[in-house]
């Protein structure tokens, strides 16, 4: 039996009775073909579609293209002499209702090809073999050469339910009117591409603070990334040399810091260079300075101020890893390259860093991508400060903890939609052209 035989298409045009009928009755082909109880299974389903659609999903369906139009009045009861509040529309229940019962009707769609497949398929089986498997079996089965089926039904529903589904919600928030603008956090309407406008005119005030914030996100990460990765390289290298002595001592020493906790970390610096902390007082009482030094109350300060911060954090983290690389670049390769006279520098430049550029580009794109998401190292420091770029962002701020403002602190939902689209798609295009042009993607097989 072929697989390209069975299709929709086929099941319509060469089915018999009960496979057509199951495109009208969904598991009545599985029923006429045997498989009752999974035909049963499927009716319910059918079932459960027809009385969610006649009690929730039409109306919600209905309502999806006002998003609601009853505001909530304040009307005024002579008979108990106050004011009552009657219940108006919720704009965000309705969106939210309308985007659930869309991906209801995508699954109900799906699982009718898949139904109408499966009797065709039965149908086949019947007519070339004469016997079908039985339910008994089918189970069995789930647990043998169908074990791939049972292990990944749950984490993939769970990423509809819990990932899929917000995040099409989400989207659908930045093309609306929902903020604390005008009242709109109740009910709110439809507004097209207006705000992807107002996040890219350059001219206007979201615009500016966008740009601005999206400057200084990528140029952190740039930073964050090589600075962590060189650095981390060097200390690496340094350690593994046959001359040093104590290695697993140094190395201790630097996975200490590891140990602790990164909010810990964060928060004592924060302290510690404040005006009146630590780092301040210890340096006027020296008398190398006269005043505080404004770690965080000076934008290029500051800046340079969490680079520094984060490259102590992360250089333990490339120092382990680059130390397993080092240990596993062939010896043969560096005793060749010194038989033809090559210096260290040479060495260096054609073997060692090639050799680990090929392994750790996959970590780099990683690291890459989570220090431009690097929420807890920019607000657990400076809070996105010290001065603001505008009415919204601050001089620190990444596009991540910008969105964290825009929808927690001040309610500009549909601005934060925008941003965390915005977001999404730097980071794809970064992360596909950076990968597929790297000799990890291109060379799967073998180094060299």
């Amino acid at each position: 039996m072929e697989n390209n035989r069975i299709n929709v298409k086929n099941a319509l045009l060469h089915g018999d009775l009960f496979t057509k009928l199951s495109a009208v009755l969904m598991g009545i082909g599985m029923i006429g073909h045997k498989q009752v109880t999974k035909g049963c299974i499927v009716f319910l389903f059918e079932i459960a579609f027809i009385f969610y659609m006649l009690s929730t999903g039409i109306h919600s369906l209905s309502m999806m293209p006002s998003l609601g139009d009853r505001a909530q009045e304040k009307i005024w009861n002579e008979a108990k002499q106050i004011y009552e509040y009657t219940a108006g529309d919720n704009s965000q229940q309705i969106l939210l209702a309308g985007v659930v019962t869309c991906f209801v009707i995508a699954a109900i769609i799906v699982l009718w090809v898949l139904q109408l497949r499966f009797s065709y398929k039965l149908q086949l089986q019947l007519k070339e073999k004469g016997s079908v498997p039985t339910f008994k079996e089918d189970i069995i089965s789930l647990f043998d050469k169908n074990l791939h089926i049972t292990l990944m039904t749950l984490p993939c529903l769970g990423i509809l339910v819990f990932n899929i589904v917000p995040l099409v919600y989400m989207i659908s928030m930045a093309f609306t009117t929902y903020s604390k603008e005008d009242e709109h956090l109740m009910l709110f309407d439809w507004d097209g591409l207006h705000q992807f406008q107002r996040v890219l005119n350059m001219n206007g005030n979201i615009g500016r603070q966008f740009w601005h914030v999206l400057g200084w996100t990528i140029v952190w990460a740039i930073f964050a990334t090589f600075l962590n990765y060189i650095l981390g390289m060097i200390l690496a290298m340094v350690i593994n040399r046959k001359d040093t002595k104590w290695k697993g001592l140094w190395r201790f020493c630097f996975i200490l810091s590891i140990a602790v906790p990164q909010f810990v970390t964060l928060m004592i610096m924060n302290i510690m260079l404040q005006p009146s902390g630590a780092i301040n007082v210890l340096l006027q009482n020296l008398g190398l300075i006269t005043s505080p030094l404004p770690f965080w109350q000076n934008a290029m300060w500051a800046r340079i101020t969490i680079i520094v911060i984060n490259i102590w954090i992360g250089i333990p983290y490339t120092m382990l890893q680059i130390t397993g690389i080092l240990q596993n670049i062939p010896s043969e390769l560096y005793e060749a390259a010194k038989m033809d006279g090559a210096g260290p520098v040479k060495i260096f430049f054609k073997i060692t860093l090639p050799y680990m550029l090929f392994v750790t580009t996959p970590y780099l794109i990683s690291s890459f991508v989570g220090n431009i998401n690097n929420f807890g190292v920019i607000y657990l420091l400076s809070g996105g400060g010290p001065t603001y770029v505008g009415d919204t962002a601050g001089q620190t701020d990444l596009l991540v903890t910008w969105l964290y403002k825009l929808t927690v602190d001040q309610q500009y939902y549909n601005l934060g939609a925008v941003i965390g689209i915005m977001t999404f798609v730097i980071l794809t295009i970064v992360t596909l052209v950076t990968y597929r042009n790297s000799g990890s993607y291109k060379n799967e097989e073998a180094f060299m």
